[in-house]
């Protein structure tokens, strides 16, 4: 038990626990929202176009958030407008942005050098990249989403559930959407990270999916999957630290296994 707490001293793990939490809240939040919409995968896509700008910057010697928040946003907000215009949906277009996206990402590695420090850390995860700034950057992006969901509950609620409806009772679907993108993109970018654009697309995922097969209304899903994302967050850093595996995997190792374990419950239930 000692040893336990004494992790939680070094100021590292305390940079990634507060960046994590927010991170996971944020992520959780929209997973809901993406989840339900079927566009799950955003994150997966996202997280390689993070990659590709991620190494343009490097070869530029570029500061990477600079490069990197612009170029996801405009991916974010292409792949949901698009996949709105079109017939093959939401899933094409996001394997097209992903696989384009991180094929340019490899050859501009190549290119320049091969992977570095700072492009390893934002493909793969490390918690000892997390700085002040992504405190600062974390705190502030999880006020303006948590506020969002307060101020426009009712509203996401029918552009997430019932998009026709929305758009009949004078709703300005567009500009949701664009919002719903924009703060995708900006928790993408931030959880890179801590995840790896490889793997950030499990904390939108596993969160919301796990609550969907206990509970059924859109509150419940959003407070449960937050619950879910926070818990397997914490346990997955303890796990990371302790066994001294790679964070990203940890954390999706304990989403699986806490997944697993609801899916039986949810079984013998029925």
């Amino acid at each position: 038990m000692q040893s336990l707490i004494s992790i939680f001293s070094y100021p590292f793990i305390q940079r990634a626990l507060i960046v994590g939490i927010l991170i996971s809240l944020c992520a959780a939040l929209l997973g809901v929202i993406l989840v339900l919409k079927r566009y799950s995968l955003i994150g997966h896509g996202l997280g390689d176009v993070g990659f590709a700008s991620t190494s343009l910057a490097v070869a530029l010697g570029l500061p990477i958030l600079a490069v990197s928040i612009p170029v996801v946003i405009i991916a974010a907000c292409l792949i949901m407008f698009y996949s709105q215009k079109t017939k093959s949906g939401g899933d094409v277009t996001i394997g097209i942005v992903a696989t384009g996206a991180l094929s340019f990402g490899v050859i501009i590695t190549a290119l320049s050098g091969g992977f570095n420090v700072d492009v390893s850390d934002y493909m793969f995860g490390s918690i000892l990249a997390m700085s002040d700034t992504d405190v600062v950057m974390s705190l502030i992006l999880s006020a303006i989403i948590i506020i969002m969901y307060v101020l426009f509950y009712n509203r996401l609620f029918l552009v997430t559930c019932d998009e026709t409806f929305a758009k009949t009772s004078g709703i300005n679907v567009s500009f949701y959407q664009f919002v719903i993108a924009l703060l995708t993109a900006l928790t993408v970018v931030l959880g890179m990270r801590m995840m790896g654009s490889l793997l950030i697309s499990s904390l939108i995922i596993f969160p919301a999916v796990t609550a969907k097969k206990l509970v059924k209304s859109f509150k419940s899903v959003v407070l449960l999957s937050v619950m879910f994302s926070i818990i397997c967050y914490i346990l997955g850093i303890i796990a990371s630290f302790i066994l001294n595996l790679p964070t990203g995997a940890s954390i999706v190792g304990v989403n699986i296994i806490v997944l697993c374990i609801v899916t039986l419950i949810a079984k013998v239930k029925r």
